[in-house]
């Protein structure tokens, strides 16, 4: 079976050359694996120390920022080395200088893991939530390198708990230690026989917790809002802004709207923009030659197009209602704890099945779920309107962050043992 998936793998890899021709997305996949050994030989040497952090993407990023955090400073002497599988994730953060070494991870072939594993020569290899490449996993097992998974999440419905699942289940093995986000996970992994496990919950919530302790102070916004109630539309995709089109465009009242786009598409935001009925402006647009706010177009303003990245997380702390995008489609729902952490009243889309954080905090009424324009009018109009009920709504959704919070510690009490007792 091994054979047949690197196999497989390697004839994927040849697809991928001739599709990146008709795929922007797909060319940035394969042209920035070209040079990861370089990068590799470049940044490490033989007698560096070092730990590495394999993510998916940006969200399997931001749950590894505080482990990545508390790694450095608990093994100060070892090179931090993060791979990506996503652009979207490593094109946002190869330049972030949280590690000494950032780049894609080569497709999962038997040559590239050997390679890529003998350049890195990690004392410890620690993977987030969902990221399980076999041939990775079996050369870091044969070299005896300690692994863990962190923030893990299992459904009933993935391959290793299937009957023809048992190529996936060895892989598993592979692993020292499974941290993962609830007891579901930790049943489902004893029912084919793995136990090393721990339910530490998310390590999502330790980020954002800190978040509310920084100046998340931004001019622009306190002069859009300018005391107005405000409502952030953070990661929105095309479905989100169709059911936002009503509520933005049927509002009498003196709400303030942010809509930040999950993706900067010129032409999109355009149509988008288009469509709206109210005075609007987007972030590139207020500032002058100088560099001086252009105070006058966000007074009049009712509507914010946020066309620049990195700027959503310190908005939300400027939202009396958050609307996360994703769920209105089917391109999964984005991290719904950052706007959470603020204490305030979280709406989404109706597509949210696979994110067990966002079916929580729904049963908890601190999260409210629409399927139309109309529905979301409606939950926004009693949100506008009933300050206690969004007062209330808000403090249930900040009390969930509180109360989740810890997953850091429980994996870092692990690592500190290790550390102890020599083996990394």
């Amino acid at each position: 079976m091994k054979i047949l998936y690197s196999f497989l793998t390697q004839i994927a890899s040849f697809h991928l050359l001739a599709a990146q021709h008709f795929s922007k997305k797909l060319k940035t996949f394969v042209s920035g694996r070209k040079d990861v050994m370089t990068i590799l030989e470049r940044d490490i040497s033989a007698n560096d120390k070092t730990i590495w952090f394999h993510c998916a993407s940006l969200g399997e990023f931001e749950q590894a920022v505080p482990i990545i955090e508390a790694t450095k400073k608990l093994f100060e002497s070892h090179k931090i080395i993060i791979s990506f599988f996503s652009p979207s994730g490593y094109e946002i953060k190869k330049d972030s200088g949280i590690a000494d070494c950032i780049v894609y991870l080569p497709l999962d072939t038997i040559s590239n893991a050997k390679r890529f594993i003998k350049k890195v020569h990690p004392s410890l290899a620690i993977f987030v939530k969902y990221e399980f490449w076999p041939n990775y996993l079996f050369e870091l097992k044969e070299n005896q390198i300690p692994t863990i998974l962190v923030s893990g999440l299992f459904r009933a419905n993935q391959s290793f708990f299937k009957p023809y699942g048992s190529f996936m289940r060895k892989a598993l093995l592979s692993f020292n230690h499974f941290f993962v986000q609830d007891a579901n996970s930790q049943e489902l992994l004893k029912t084919i026989q793995i136990t090393n496990t721990t339910v530490s919950g998310d390590t999502r919530f330790d980020r954002v917790s800190h978040q509310i302790e920084q100046d998340n102070t931004l001019d622009f916004m306190d002069v859009f809002t300018n005391n107005s109630t405000c409502i952030v539309c953070g990661s929105t995709w095309p479905e989100d802004e169709i059911i936002l089109l009503d509520a933005i465009n049927s509002d009498t009242g003196g709400v303030k709207y942010v809509v930040a786009p999950h993706k900067m598409d010129a032409s999109k935001l355009d149509a988008f923009l288009e469509k709206i009925n109210k005075p609007t402006v987007k972030y590139s647009e207020i500032f002058s030659t100088s560099g001086a706010l252009a105070e006058e177009k966000l007074i009049e303003a009712k509507v914010l197009i946020i066309d620049m990245i990195g700027l959503l997380t310190k908005i939300y702390s400027y939202a009396d209602i958050a609307y996360v995008g994703g769920a209105a489609g089917n391109t999964g729902l984005h991290n719904i704890l950052e706007p959470a952490t603020f204490g305030v009243p979280i709406l989404i889309g109706e597509n949210f099945e696979k994110f067990p954080e966002a079916k929580k905090l729904q049963q908890l009424a601190g999260l409210y779920s629409v399927k139309s324009g109309e529905e979301l009018s409606q939950i926004l109009s009693k949100l506008i309107n009933d300050k206690i009920f969004r007062s209330k709504t808000g403090m249930i959704a900040g009390h969930f962050i509180n109360s989740n919070t810890g997953a850091t510690k429980k994996i870092m009490d692990y690592l500190e043992k290790l550390h102890s007792d020599g083996v990394v």
